[in-house]
């Protein structure tokens, strides 16, 4: 076999390698969001049991208002957590897929370097101007790709950084509302003939 078909095959081969790590990382992100949602939906059930409970425990309008004001700070806790575990298993999906994507382009900028270079070397005499363009023209896109690829990075890390302030703020906000709500609601009174 000779030095470029075994070269295109192995070319394809490691093409064919990443498309099937990069579907076995969509396919693993998926399996965690689904369990993760399992996991939430079973913890949901269970806690709906244990507050439909506590609600038939309820006696009086006060201890109704203290029930419903102690059930939004919880809600508001998990919610915040499942989604910061829904970003932390898309977002690190995306890195990995990103990952695999410039190892791909670097591999294709590689075989392109190895080709011109072939090419150069069996170039009738009087094409060297026409081989430095391209070497040249390649440079250039590779600049202008690795400019933009750098950009793109940065403004996906400041997308992120963004978020997670959003997120904090928001966790931090409901926090202190849980805590508003919960300081202004009034207490339960001792009931006569009822000792604690």
């Amino acid at each position: 076999m000779s030095a470029i078909p075994q070269q295109l095959f192995d070319n394809q081969k490691a093409s064919l390698d990443k498309i099937l790590a990069a579907q076995g990382l969509i396919f693993g992100g998926f399996e965690k969001l689904v369990d993760l949602n399992l996991k939430v939906m079973k913890a949901t059930f269970e806690d709906v049991a244990q507050k439909s409970h506590e609600a038939v425990e309820v006696k009086d309008p006060q201890e109704a208002v203290a029930f419903t004001s102690s059930l939004m700070q919880p809600g508001a806790d998990k919610v915040m957590a499942y989604g910061k575990h829904v970003y932390d298993i898309v977002s690190s999906v995306q890195t990995e897929l990103t990952r695999l994507a410039e190892e791909q382009l670097s591999q294709g900028q590689h075989q392109v370097h190895e080709a011109i270079e072939q090419l150069a070397k069996n170039a009738p005499t009087g094409t060297e101007g026409a081989i430095a363009l391209l070497k040249s023209s390649v440079a250039s896109a590779n600049s202008a790709y690795e400019t933009v690829a750098k950009a793109a990075k940065q403004a996906s890390e400041a997308a992120e950084s963004n978020i997670t302030a959003a997120t904090n703020a928001t966790f931090k906000a409901a926090t202190e509302a849980a805590e508003v709500v919960k300081s202004a609601t009034p207490r339960p009174a001792a009931r006569p003939g009822k000792t604690s």
